[in-house]
């Protein structure tokens, strides 16, 4: 059995969803120590206990220490298996986070599977699922797989209850992934998004965005929701090109003044369109388990964050010498990744 130190790399769950997603995957067995060492609370915490046995469930394994504040996990798949599945974080922890986790088994399965997921759709340090359906699942589909995302219901911390539906088809024919060019540039555009707040909130965010991007306000909306259950707020910047869309989000929280949450996400997109890399951080970290998973290939990215480098080293582990980084010189690193398919 492949044991794994999860203080390896940035000791956070990472660690854990990548090893779940690849052991489902793969049929190979580990055990995870020191889960979630690197974090102020260490061990499981919801999101991280559905994403077990979310994974579980889909690859009939058998499972060791999946409670609470555990440490210490023993996963043993025994093959993935299609079908329709439905897992609640039950709080307002990532649903996107277990997706993650979840989203690549299916890929290889024998038939078609339908994934819902509930909890916070929307929540800082992990990607919304405006990232995923626009910047994610373009990719995948350059890889062969064909994944449909629906948005049935927002959720945002710390009030959850949103609601997520994949529709998955397994891939018949992989594909190698290159992407290292943006190619032509599409028309970027900013949202902002507002849940139960006041409309003056997306109006001061709207003004900074103009201020820091120097767009017109044609390309600037606002959304509000109605159906969420509680307060919520999200600035995003999409930013199409003919090969790659990149989308930057920055999330209101109590406390951080709203020309705060604008500014964050406008300077991100301007570090992002004063580079040529095509990958963001963000993608890059997405885009290595099903690259391994599937037919490989290459891409171009910023400086490697402390998530790639360690999705590098556990996928590394599963799969030896798959991935290699090569830093070539500031925000500029090509990731070489080698499939199984």
């Amino acid at each position: 059995m492949l044991t794994i130190d999860g203080l390896r790399g940035e000791g956070g769950g990472q660690v854990l969803r990548t090893s779940l997603a690849l052991s489902a995957a793969l049929h190979r067995p580990f055990r995870l120590e020191h889960l979630r060492a690197g974090r102020r609370r260490p061990g499981l915490m919801r999101q991280h206990l559905t994403a077990v046995r979310a994974a579980a469930e889909i690859s009939g394994a058998e499972v060791s220490g999946d409670e609470l504040g555990s440490t210490e996990i023993e996963f043993k798949p025994q093959g993935v298996r299609a079908g329709d599945y439905r897992f609640a974080v039950g709080s307002a922890g990532s649903a996107m986070l277990v997706l993650q986790t979840v989203l690549p088994p299916p890929l290889l399965a024998s038939g078609n599977s339908t994934l819902e997921l509930e909890g916070g759709t929307h929540n800082p340090m992990a990607p919304p699922f405006d990232f995923l359906e626009r910047s994610f699942l373009p990719q995948l589909a350059r890889m062969g797989a064909r994944v449909e995302l629906e948005l049935v219901r927002p959720g945002f911390y710390p009030a959850g209850g949103g609601l997520v539906r994949a529709r998955i088809t397994p891939v018949s024919e992989p594909q190698a992934l290159e992407l290292t060019q943006r190619g032509a540039a599409g028309e970027h555009t900013a949202e902002v998004l507002l849940a139960n707040l006041p409309l003056a909130i997306a109006t001061r965010e709207k003004q900074v965005l103009r201020k820091h991007l120097g767009w017109t306000e044609e390309r600037l909306t606002v959304r509000e929701c109605h159906e969420s259950r509680g307060p919520g707020n999200v600035v995003s910047v999409t930013l199409p090109f003919e090969h790659v869309v990149e989308v930057l989000s920055a999330f209101g929280e109590k406390g951080l003044p709203a020309v705060a949450v604008a500014r964050r996400v406008a300077l991100e997109a301007r570090r992002y369109l004063a580079s040529d890399a095509p990958v963001g951080e963000h993608l890059a970290d997405q885009l290595m388990v099903p690259m391994a998973l599937l037919a490989g290939g290459s891409y171009r990215t910023f400086s490697p964050t402390p998530h790639s480098r360690t999705n590098a080293e556990v996928v590394g582990l599963f799969l030896e010498g798959a991935v290699t980084l090569q830093e070539r010189g500031a925000d500029d690193c090509l990731v070489r990744v080698r499939g199984v398919s």
